[in-house]
């Protein structure tokens, strides 16, 4: 048996893993065609099945959360550091510096009243986490048949059971565990928003008729539901689609008319991505609950948090359940907290907004080009996310081999193929990923 980690040949490596491993949304007989040989900075190393090596810029940042590159130096040290002290301890009986310096950096950066935390093992947790904490509020406030959730179509919240219930109904996996996904209630997308002179505008007349459904849905079917949740401003996994901030000021007016909470589900628009620091920030708005995750630990350990307000906090503390239940063997892992202090440190100090600036700045005008490609629906970029949306399915392995020969690492999905660059991305990095892409895409869709 090879030591746990040993180097090996890439073709090697992935014969190795077909059929042993399993891979995120794919078959056990399919392959992993390339290996990574190594990572630091913005750049992989990668190396494919037919021995090919590849120095690729990763236009993805590891699926959106590894914001400050790979091998950095301050959160390398932060995580030896702490693996010096310790490693690990249960979180049950016994707190520790990382955790309450990561719980107040975290109160201090979200928007006001956000003043209690739960540290949980990943996004899709925290989200489970959340709609938890919703469902016993309401039971805490004496409202025990509350226990539904109103969602978005084009939503997506994570994998585990109660997050998938509030993914979206169609494009998500509900059909494949009828028996397991409670059934939830979804209003349609919000109203697609454009940037204009730094603000995220929407036709004013389609977001008055989507607010109207809103306040009709909810009108319905209050008596039954705890809480509105969603992605705010840019929905993700479900389609990069960035939509009005007044939809999110209206379901925070309508959640708080009707004795509903509003749950914000930050875990990829958090921490800067959007332009805001928070999603939320772009409507002004201070959800009741809040989820952050993928970026919080640079990418080092999974790790994310659920954040909520003292109302929530005393319905639970006042209820007879009195106690939050959910409680993570890894929760408050020491080693996972240290990285995600150093992190939030390191977005301040290194001026997340300008490093986003940037690259928005960047993607705007290298991927603009593509928008003249015949099979080009739509050219959108938001912050230090850049989208080219195709007329049809992308044909994954082709684009991204050809992407990979043009130096650009990119994962695409259904009709998208789009990047989320590291904030250390320099232009020229942005640069050879808005050319990588568009080259990708006129190569095999022309």
């Amino acid at each position: 048996m090879p030591e746990c980690a040993a180097p090996a040949a890439a073709p090697e490596l992935i014969a190795r893993d077909r059929g042993l491993l399993w891979h995120p949304y794919a078959p056990l007989d399919g392959d992993a065609p390339y290996a990574v040989l190594g990572a630091s900075g913005t750049r992989l190393s990668l190396g494919a099945a037919d021995g090919t090596r590849f120095e690729a810029v990763d236009a993805m940042s590891s699926w959106w959360s590894a914001i400050h590159g790979y091998r950095n130096p301050v959160l390398d040290r932060a995580l030896l550091e702490q693996a010096g002290r310790f490693s690990h301890v249960m979180f049950g009986g016994l707190t520790h510096a990382p955790a309450v310096e990561l719980a107040e950096r975290l109160v201090a950066m979200t928007p006001g009243g956000l003043d209690h935390v739960f540290l949980a093992d990943s996004g899709s947790v925290s989200v489970e986490v959340a709609l938890k904490l919703a469902v016993q509020y309401q039971l805490g406030r004496g409202r025990p048949r509350r226990t539904r959730f109103l969602a978005l179509r084009g939503g997506y919240h994570g994998d585990t059971f109660a997050a998938m219930g509030v993914c979206d109904p169609v494009d998500g996996m509900h059909s494949a565990f009828p028996s397991l996904i409670a059934e939830q209630l979804f209003l349609p997308r919000p109203p697609a928003a454009r940037q204009l002179g730094g603000e995220l505008v929407a036709d004013a007349d389609e977001l008055a008729r989507w607010v109207g459904v809103l306040e009709d849905t909810v009108a319905r079917h209050r008596d039954e539901l705890a809480a509105i949740i969603l992605e705010p401003v840019l929905q993700g996994a479900g389609g990069m689609h960035a939509y009005a901030p007044g939809a999110l000021a209206a379901a925070r007016r309508v959640a708080s008319d009707n004795g509903l909470l509003l749950i914000g589900d930050e875990i990829a628009t958090g921490l800067g991505r959007t332009g805001k620091l928070f999603g939320s920030d772009w409507a002004g708005v201070v959800p009741d609950i809040m989820c952050v995750g993928k970026a919080l630990t640079g990418g080092y350990l999974t790790l994310a948090a659920t954040l909520c307000s003292a109302d929530v906090a005393r319905a639970i503390t006042a209820s007879p359940l009195r106690a939050l239940l959910h409680g993570p063997t890894f929760m408050g892992n020491p080693l996972a907290c240290a990285v995600a202090c150093a992190s939030l440190e390191l977005l301040v100090s290194a001026g997340w907004k300008d490093q986003v600036l940037g690259i928005e700045r960047g993607l705007q005008a290298t991927l603009a080009p593509a928008a003249s490609l015949a099979a080009v629906r739509e050219v959108r970029v938001l912050g230090a996310v850049g989208v080219v949306e195709l007329t049809g399915p992308v044909n994954v392995p082709a684009v991204t081999r050809a992407a990979l020969e043009l130096g650009v690492w990119v994962r695409p999905f259904r009709n998208l193929v789009y990047t989320m660059p590291p904030y250390t991305s320099t232009p020229e990095d942005v640069a050879t990923i808005g050319a990588g892409i568009r080259a990708a895409v006129a190569r095999v869709h022309g």
